[in-house]
């Protein structure tokens, strides 16, 4: 439970900041993100890359956004902050997912590295890896045989100042159960159609509020019609990121993590993945994912009710995670990433299998082909590297460092 506790976390990213300073080689980085999930489409990774860029953008490094097309939405876009996002016209085939080759997108893809002079790319053959829990650290080394040493834990986090709770407290005569998430199978969303009707059935001050969209909805919507729960059960819809917090206030209970406990709620999740890593015991109930222990978890969480305190959990909240401090831990990652040698080619095909090591070396020599016949019919020279522009946040604050020292000297 090292990242619930958050113990020790600034005093790791002092000592690491004063030895970078102290050997010389704290520098500047211009990374590229490259997600198939980016907004305008909501969720997780969406918030995730926003977040962690806007934060290494305030940190003085050049962050770079990649995705495919949304509808129109094509060609560059600069979001808040200054966040320069390349929408390129990808066609997804399924779920906002594009074809998983880089042989058709490798054109473009070079000339947004040379035209953004880019030295970290979440793509490239790594050196240093970043899961956010230990679970999924666990899964990265096992799975693709790099050194426990090269992979690090950062864990999400969550915009406090935007998730915060009701200033009035909701009484539990109605207890309302929020679900904010892809409504796909990995989330969970199978579950819901037999757990809704049971916990309906135990409880009849209970109903739920659906929030979000995909394949699965249909599924919760024919439940919600068999057991004539329509009056109990309301469908949202994709909820915007912007908006979710004014869903969770007006609620007493809610079935989220950060955003919901940020808000000062209680919250019920399955013992799946990292998810046990995220928030403390006292905050969370967990239960297998099973539509009998499900309901048991609903239960517990409902007899714990009267016993939280939203603002309580709020300022827990604010201390435990922080974008500025994943910001922190990230570019330590990264600097590390940029001191550490070369590995020969060699080397590293071997901790990809027997066979798949051979496969990847094709898929490299082929690369190496395209690379060379893009180099013969668009020369790198011939490339124009756009000029870097610094963040209007980081413009505002020289502008006021200049002004506060001139009227040091008036």
């Amino acid at each position: 439970m090292e990242n619930v506790t958050g113990e020790g976390i600034s005093d790791q990213i002092e000592r690491f900041q004063t030895q970078l300073q102290m050997d010389g080689r704290g520098r500047k980085h211009r990374i590229l993100m490259v997600s198939d999930f980016f907004f305008p489409n909501f969720g997780g990774v969406e918030s995730h890359i926003y977040y962690l860029s806007q934060c290494l953008l305030k940190l003085g490094h050049k962050v770079i956004v990649m995705t495919h097309a949304y509808g129109n939405r094509s060609g560059v876009r600069y979001v808040t902050g200054g966040l320069k996002v390349y929408y390129v016209p990808w066609k997804p085939f399924l779920m906002q997912n594009t074809l998983p080759t880089l042989f058709l997108t490798f054109p473009i893809v070079r000339t947004i590295l040379i035209r953004e002079k880019i030295s970290v790319f979440t793509l490239a053959d790594i050196d240093q890896a970043i899961c956010v829990s230990h679970t999924s650290k666990e899964n990265t080394v096992l799975r693709s045989g790099i050194s426990p040493e090269k992979v690090f834990m950062v864990p999400n986090a969550v915009d406090t100042a935007m998730f915060t709770p009701s200033p009035d407290r909701l009484s539990c005569d109605e207890i309302v159960i929020v679900v904010i998430s892809r409504l796909v199978y990995r989330k969970g969303a199978d579950l819901l159609v037999e757990v809704i009707p049971e916990v309906c059935r135990l409880f009849p001050k209970v109903r739920f509020i659906v929030g979000g969209d995909g394949p699965k909805r249909v599924r919760i919507e024919e439940m919600r019609e068999k057991f004539s729960l329509q009056d109990r059960v309301e469908m949202l819809g994709a909820v915007p990121h912007a908006q979710v917090r004014s869903v969770l206030i007006s609620e007493a209970f809610c079935i989220a993590i950060l955003e919901a406990a940020s808000c000062g709620l209680l919250t019920v999740s399955t013992r799946v993945g990292g998810v046990p890593e995220v928030l403390p015991d006292d905050m969370v109930v967990l239960a297998e994912p099973a539509p009998e222990d499900m309901v048991r978890a609903v239960r517990k969480a409902i007899d714990m009710l009267p016993g939280i305190d939203p603002q309580v959990m709020h300022l827990r909240m604010k201390k435990l995670y922080s974008w500025d401090d994943v910001a922190k831990r990230t570019e330590i990652v990264y600097d590390r990433a940029m001191r550490s040698p070369q590995t020969d080619l060699l080397e590293r095909l071997p901790r990809c299998g027997a066979w798949a090591g051979k496969l990847f070396c094709l898929v490299m020599i082929i690369n190496y082909l395209l690379w060379c016949l893009l180099e013969y019919l668009q020369p790198t020279e011939g490339i124009e590297e756009v000029p870097d522009i610094r963040p209007v946040h980081a413009r505002l604050e020289s502008v006021d460092d200049t002004c506060e020292t001139q009227g040091k000297g008036i």
